[in-house]
């Protein structure tokens, strides 16, 4: 019997290798592409061009936004400050659109394919209403919004299936190797923004198209990058390692809370109480649905103070190359622990202000101090214009240099927090929610939006009031995070599914056994009555 055993469960193991996804050969010999000879696959090389161009389109297209409503559209300061900060926000609440749909239907790599052709479409139109001849200000309006929506379509929703794409090409033991992908990762989305936001504004201030200012040029440029940026994904195909969507796991695991609720509220006062409020499902739902929703939702909760950040970091106006700079040197020296971090002193220097008037044209008020506030006062003596100046507010004494430690910090904060973020998200999910997490991920950025879009509307508050009571709110979040970090425990994906298909195999097995012994009981009393002595 031990022999027989363990010959069936052999072929339940087998059996199951064969009736897994048909591309699981395909995805092991993906595999053996490496970079180099090092342990990373060649298929993040175009990944990570493709996540730079499509940055670029991103931030190259939004650079120019407000000039553009404001110049071309001739919209006042307040409806474009509106507008831009409404599609903002919809870049970063339409990734758990962009999860839902790769995690339960199409998958994450026709999820990012079929985006992305909606957002090279965006582009095109929006690059289209720019054109003075093409219609009238109606026209151009209409063109601009529809472009501006299939833009945070596309953009948001292949925001969370890109990184998450990256990050299954990996094997399951080159941890490392993937942690050090996310920062390469991150440094693309940086390097992308800080030449497209550089190059669009000088495309359209330089160049000159239908008598004016080149905005169909400017947009242009953006909407070509994100073409390459899809002929690039689409080039590394055949490297790719895909995991197949597993159905609509979103309407699963909404089913699956829904009836643990209803379970609890009916039957708590009867039943003894369970460790867990999800246990209740346990008559329904499989063990395995159950712990990978108490996966993500620990995860959820651990996101619920992070928008604070986003809201404080918004205020600020960071430059991309400092993150291009610090994010090796966090990844090669800080996280190791190894050597030294160089201290990078700038200085800047002051000029005179000379104030011209068609009255007084060589009118010198002399050196404006950075931050004062002053009145000035023209009279004529003898002949010639004189200036006499009050000091309403005075200048501060503080050189502007002061600034550069302070923007390093915020920059340390964004590497420490951005990238940890997206490679946390990641570990911590279910193979099958992973697209679903780092949308979760994506959510706390555009939460912080809307917080500061409350604060700065609402409160009525002098700037530095602002920043003080974010600096105050950031402080309180950091403590509670520390506190939920602290209990937080880490869970292996990979290990639980090795975990419950062993548990599968081992019920399935039992199951046999019963059958069998079931159907050798039935054949013994058949013998006895049909046999008689």
């Amino acid at each position: 019997m031990p022999e027989e055993r363990e010959t069936r469960f052999s072929c339940i193991l087998v059996y199951k290798s064969i009736s897994e996804d048909t591309t699981y050969k395909e995805n092991r010999s993906k595999q053996l592409t490496k970079v180099c000879g090092t342990n990373y696959p060649l298929s993040i090389c175009f990944i990570v061009v493709n996540e730079f161009c499509e940055r670029f389109s991103y931030y190259g297209m939004k650079a120019l936004l407000t000039l553009y409503f404001l110049t071309y559209l001739h919209w006042d300061k307040d409806l474009s400050t509106a507008i831009y900060h409404a599609f903002s926000s919809l870049c970063y609440f339409t990734p758990i659109l962009g999860a839902i749909i790769a995690d339960s239907w199409l998958g994450k790599y026709k999820t990012i394919i079929y985006l992305s052709i909606v957002y090279v479409i965006g582009h095109v139109v929006k690059s289209v209403g720019a054109i003075p001849t093409v219609g009238n200000t109606d026209v151009h309006i209409a063109l601009s919004m529809v472009g501006l929506i299939l833009i945070a379509f596309g953009t948001g929703g292949i925001k969370p299936c890109v990184a998450a794409f990256g990050g299954d090409q990996f094997d399951e033991e080159h941890t490392s190797e993937r942690q050090k992908f996310f920062s390469i990762f991150y440094m693309s989305i940086n390097a992308g923004s800080l030449l497209s936001t550089v190059i669009t504004p000088i495309l359209r201030s330089d160049v000159q198209c239908f008598g004016g200012d080149c905005y169909a040029l400017a947009f242009g440029v953006p909407a070509a990058l994100m073409i390459v940026a899809l002929v690039v994904f689409i080039s590394g195909s055949s490297l790719y390692k895909r995991s197949p969507p597993e159905g609509n796991i979103l309407l699963e695991v909404c089913s699956c809370i829904g009836f643990a609720i209803r379970n609890r509220w009916q039957r708590a006062k009867y039943d003894p109480p369970r460790k867990h409020w999800l246990d209740w499902a346990e008559e329904k739902y499989s063990k395995r649905l159950i712990q990978e929703i108490k996966m993500v939702l620990r995860v959820l909760v651990l996101y619920i103070p992070l928008p604070m950040f986003w809201a404080l970091f918004d205020q600020q106006m960071l430059n991309a190359l400092l993150i291009l700079v610090f994010v090796p040197i966090f990844d090669l020296i800080i996280y190791p622990l190894v050597g030294f971090l160089p201290f990078v002193c700038l200085c800047f220097r002051y000029s005179n202000v000379n104030c011209s008037l068609q009255a007084c044209s060589n009118l010198n008020l002399g050196l404006l101090d950075f931050g004062g506030s002053y009145t000035f006062v023209l009279m004529e003596e003898s002949g010639t214009i004189v200036p006499y100046k009050m000091e309403d507010v005075k200048a501060n004494d503080v050189h502007i240099a002061w600034q550069i430690p302070q923007y390093a910090l915020i920059t340390m904060g964004e590497v420490l927090f951005s990238i940890t973020g997206l490679e946390f998200s990641y570990s911590q999910a279910p193979a099958n929610m992973k697209s679903v997490l780092q949308g979760g991920w994506l959510l706390t950025v555009a939460f912080g939006n809307v917080i500061v879009l409350i604060v700065a509307e609402g409160a009525g508050l002098e700037q530095w009031k602002e920043f003080l009571l974010f600096a105050c709110l950031l402080l309180g979040v950091f403590i509670i995070f520390s506190i939920m970090a602290h209990f937080y425990t880490y869970v292996d994906p990979e290990q639980l599914d090795k975990v419950y298909m062993m548990n599968s195999s081992k019920e399935e097995d039992d199951h046999d056994d019963k059958k069998n012994k079931k159907s050798n009981d039935i054949h013994l009393v058949k013998a006895g009555q049909g046999t008689r002595l």
